[in-house]
């Protein structure tokens, strides 16, 4: 299980990035990430941002170089290449403007000097939206892009030691021209997927480039591949990024439907396993950050770093982590403070009405008048000796009933004829602790709350059962008491549905 955690002002000191999109970000070593250039308010940028990984630090050095035009590095720009060679930062091409860039650059990072190589022989022609990757710590492989008139299929090598760019020839088939798409080196290939093709389609297939490994002796030559499992859809400006046995794609967009003219931005995470050789859905905890593409995603340690990115109105400078179920920052998730949770949509009306039901129990009146709802939804007269909080009937918890409308929704056949609520009931007896939605914690609480005062409370006051159980030898309702899901950890929350489960009827 991975979780989706906003970046909080203590994970870092210093001067965080300005908001971009189609900007580069790329890890040299294990000690830093270096984000350069991008896009904002159709301002072009040329500026470095670098996170310093072990200091958790975020500054701009001041760069020193000698390019063509007395420049001292590459002029602003969005959508071009960047890839690490160990200390080194290999720029080409992008967009400014209208202007397609056929530029080269190389960034020393010990001593933050950029380096202009455009006159080192022949290189690609310019072009922005291409993807790249770097292979045998030396070399670095270019495919495709956009040149302004035409989608490019042609795939360049370069090699760092000489600098020379080589055009590859490739035998066989080729995959569509295409820009927008990711490129990633897998053992010995170069997997391709997605991007925008020839004519403006969003394309979902995935390519594999063999033969760029000189000791193989093998020809160079794609095969499409067709894996097993649930894929992602076709998209463009999208990430995919490498992590222990598997690649994360993330993010970008595609398109509404042959009768829209609108993109469709993402946000799903999706795995393809590289020992199992499937695409699987990453089992994600909690809500995604807003939807975008042209954002940039990084490894630091064991979490994914995401930054930026571009949703067709908004551009983006929010800073998110992907981490697993084990890494300590996914307690903020679960901390009573709400400055700690992800601002997304959903969460944002959680707390809202949390906030409005806490007032109201901290109003006497408000709480008789919830008592006296509940009583008359659940068909009982209701005693105020109940030692818990006021709880809000079901026909007044907007979440709990929405969620029992929706799921209804998606899921048809699963209410049959049982209602609504009941339905919602049976969705979470089955449901396994850790994918529980965060959305839906909330409206678990408060009902496994009205579960027990409906079971254990009559007008003569709490029965005996109820009142023994905070006694050794019974299982206590031990979350009975509390006031907000916020209060929850996360190893609270299998015994918070074993409870319930054990609360429902029959």
């Amino acid at each position: 299980m991975h979780y989706w955690v906003k970046a909080s002002p203590s994970d870092f000191s210093g001067t965080l990035p300005k908001p971009r999109s189609g900007h580069s970000a790329v890890n040299i070593g294990n000690s830093k990430v270096v984000v350069f250039g991008g896009l904002v308010d159709k301002k072009f940028l040329s500026d470095i941002a670098v996170y310093d990984i072990d200091n958790k630090l975020w500054f701009q050095p001041e760069c020193t170089g000698n390019g063509s035009n007395d420049q001292v590095g590459p002029s602003p720009r969005a959508f071009h290449i960047a890839v690490a060679i160990d200390c080194h930062m290999f720029v080409f091409g992008g967009r400014s403007g209208s202007k397609r860039m056929g530029d080269f650059w190389v960034l020393d990072t010990d001593i933050w000097q950029w380096s202009e190589l455009t006159s080192f022989g022949d290189l690609p022609s310019p072009r922005d939206f291409s993807a790249a990757s770097s292979f045998g710590n030396r070399k670095i492989v270019m495919y495709g892009g956009w040149d302004g008139k035409k989608w490019l299929s042609d795939v360049y090598v370069l090699d760092t030691m000489s600098l020379e760019w080589t055009e590859l020839s490739v035998a066989g088939s080729l995959p569509p021209p295409r820009c927008g798409h990711t490129a990633t080196m897998l053992e010995k290939r170069l997997l391709v997927y997605g991007g925008r093709g020839g004519g403006g389609p969003i394309l979902g297939d995935l390519w594999a480039l063999k033969g760029l490994i000189e000791e193989e002796n093998e020809t160079a030559g794609w095969t499409q591949l067709k894996l097993p499992g649930q894929g992602p859809s076709p998209r463009c400006g999208h990430t995919i990024t490498s992590g222990g046995h598997y690649l994360l794609l993330f993010g970008g967009h595609g398109t509404g439907g042959w009768l829209s003219r609108y993109d469709v931005y993402h946000n799903d995470s999706i795995v393809l396993d590289r020992v199992t050789a499937q695409w699987k859905r990453l089992p994600t905890g909690n809500e995604a950050p807003s939807a975008r593409a042209y954002h940039s995603m990084t490894c630091v340690g064991s979490r994914y770093l995401l930054f930026g990115g571009f949703d067709g109105k908004s551009t983006f400078g929010d800073l998110w982590w992907l981490v697993t179920e084990e890494d300590p920052i996914v307690k903020r998730l679960f901390s009573t403070s709400p400055n700690d949770l992800p601002q997304n949509k959903d969460l944002t009306t959680l707390n809202e009405d949390s906030s409005s039901a806490q007032e109201s129990e901290q109003d006497s009146q408000g709480r008789h008048n919830a008592v006296e709802e509940l009583g008359k939804s659940l068909g009982i007269t209701l005693s105020f000796s109940n030692p818990g909080l006021p709880v809000v009937g079901e026909m007044e918890d907007k979440e709990f009933l929405n969620l029992a409308f929706s799921l209804s929704e998606v899921e048809p056949s699963i209410t049959g004829r049982v209602t609504h609520t009941e339905a919602l009931r049976k969705h979470w007896s089955n449901s396994n602790p850790r994918l529980i939605p965060l959305k839906e914690l909330g409206p678990l609480l408060r009902d496994y709350q009205r579960l027990i005062t409906h079971k254990y409370f009559t007008n003569d006051g709490p029965q005996s059962e109820f009142m023994t159980t905070s006694l050794p030898g019974k299982d206590a309702y031990q979350f009975y008491h509390i006031n907000s899901f916020r209060q929850l950890r996360m190893d609270d929350i299998p015994k918070l549905l074993a409870e319930y489960n054990q609360l429902l009827p029959d």
